[in-house]
């Protein structure tokens, strides 16, 4: 891939009333163009943005702004979420710290290889990854958990210019079915070649890319996921990557 892959997927600011401000574009062309991670202040999304803005005023001790990936670009690993949890990723900074999700995701990272240290919920507890980066298709907290299509879309460049910073990448872990088709748009899959199926494995080149079930509370209290079905997952990618 090359950067010709984010001038392909850059979407516009998406606005409920679809007012687009030049001024507004131009500053998140540049932005986009020169960093993989939104700014602070990221204004694509008005929708998100107002939730924010909201959660500021309400939490002003929290994070409450895009959360940035975590881990070294020069991992061969690249595991990619939803979008932060309201009183997780979006409340700490970090991907997958402070709600039951990173319980999951971090024990298991810890088991296989991935992490050392020690997962506490907190961002300065220690952890560190090993050759495994996180990131999310969303990088802002959405109202309810659910991003809008639009949102989605205008964010993906984002996520194409992590992957596109990583050269070593060998392997991508998509938790849940909207983490999957984005990464797809990436990798310029069609759907058909590569459904979503928990375990499933797919090759786009020189990546595979594994598919699960995302680690939300809602799944492991339903058994929609368990801890062995994840692990068995993290199990291959570690096996293939040996």
């Amino acid at each position: 891939m090359t950067n010709s892959t984010i001038e392909k997927d850059r979407q516009e600011p998406c606005s409920q009333a679809g007012a687009k401000s030049p001024v507004v574009k131009s500053l998140v062309v540049r932005s986009k163009a020169l960093f993989p991670e939104p700014d602070r202040d990221c204004p694509l999304c008005p929708r998100l943005l107002a939730f924010r803005e909201t959660n500021r005023v309400r939490q002003p001790s929290w994070f409450n702004a895009p959360v940035p990936s975590f881990g070294d670009d020069k991992a061969r690993l690249l595991i990619v979420g939803l979008a932060p949890g309201l009183q997780g990723a979006n409340r700490t900074g970090r991907p997958f710290t402070g709600d039951h999700a990173g319980d999951l995701l971090y024990a298991t990272l810890l088991e296989y290889g991935f992490a050392k240290g020690g997962y506490q919920a907190r961002p300065d507890d220690g952890l560190q990854l090993i050759d495994c980066r996180i990131s999310n298709a969303v990088r802002c907290v959405p109202p309810q958990n659910r991003p809008l299509p639009a949102e989605i879309t205008s964010c993906r460049s984002f996520l194409t210019a992590t992957v596109e910073a990583m050269p070593r990448l060998r392997a991508i872990v998509t938790l849940g079915r909207i983490a999957h088709d984005s990464v797809l748009k990436i990798l310029k899959l069609k759907s058909e070649q590569a459904p979503f199926a928990h375990a499933a494995v797919h090759q786009a080149g020189a990546i595979n890319l594994y598919d699960s079930y995302h680690c939300s509370r809602y799944n492991t209290n339903t058994g929609v996921l368990t801890p062995e079905m994840i692990r068995k997952v993290f199990a291959k990618v570690k096996a293939d990557l040996s």
